[in-house]
């Protein structure tokens, strides 16, 4: 096992023990689930966040459920459910606020943040979140422009071995545009 692996294997388990802990208190979440690493699930209220089926959470996603700013003015603190759908991808860095939810086959771009509802089949950026276009939409348009790029398989990737040569082909291949890796 490369160092790689035994790193990768380190942020699974402590992932695994999180996710399992979170469970146990209440967290609902679908198959299929995929989080990465530094994310961070409101484990004072994580029974009041779901999570759908072959979702992704890319690294450093925080998911709230609650938020603190009344509590010293008001003794309380405000809170509110979250939903994150099925077929669902949510960027490095995100946000989610309490009392949101983020529809099935969606896409949120990586440091939005998540203040209202984000509807079924939408791609969603930016600070406040704002819809941009239809999950379906952008990836058709991804799908043509592969077709013009640079497409590696998953040799190209870490995890498989990824050699000095194809590092140097994919920044060469890379110098005027983006490029897909499988």
């Amino acid at each position: 096992m490369n160092e790689y692996e035994l790193t990768k294997l380190a942020i699974k388990q402590d992932g695994k023990e999180y996710l399992e802990s979170l469970k146990k208190l209440g967290l609902r979440v679908g198959k299929n689930f995929s989080m990465q690493q530094e994310c961070i699930i409101d484990e004072s209220h994580c029974w009041l966040i779901k999570i759908g089926d072959d979702v992704t959470l890319a690294p450093r996603v925080h998911i709230l459920a609650h938020d603190a700013s009344t509590k010293r003015h008001l003794g309380y603190t405000k809170i509110g459910l979250v939903e994150i759908g099925n077929k669902t991808f949510i960027g490095a860095g995100t946000i989610i606020m309490p009392n949101t939810k983020i529809g099935t086959n969606c896409i949120i771009g990586a440091g939005s943040l998540v203040t209202k509802d984000i509807p079924d089949n939408s791609i969603a950026v930016g600070v406040p979140a704002k819809v941009i276009n239809t999950t379906d939409k952008y990836l058709a348009k991804e799908k043509e422009q592969m077709k013009h790029r640079p497409v590696y398989d998953s040799k190209f990737t870490v995890r498989e071995g990824i050699t000095d040569e194809q590092k140097q082909k994919m920044i060469e291949d890379l110098k005027d545009g983006i490029g897909y890796v499988e």
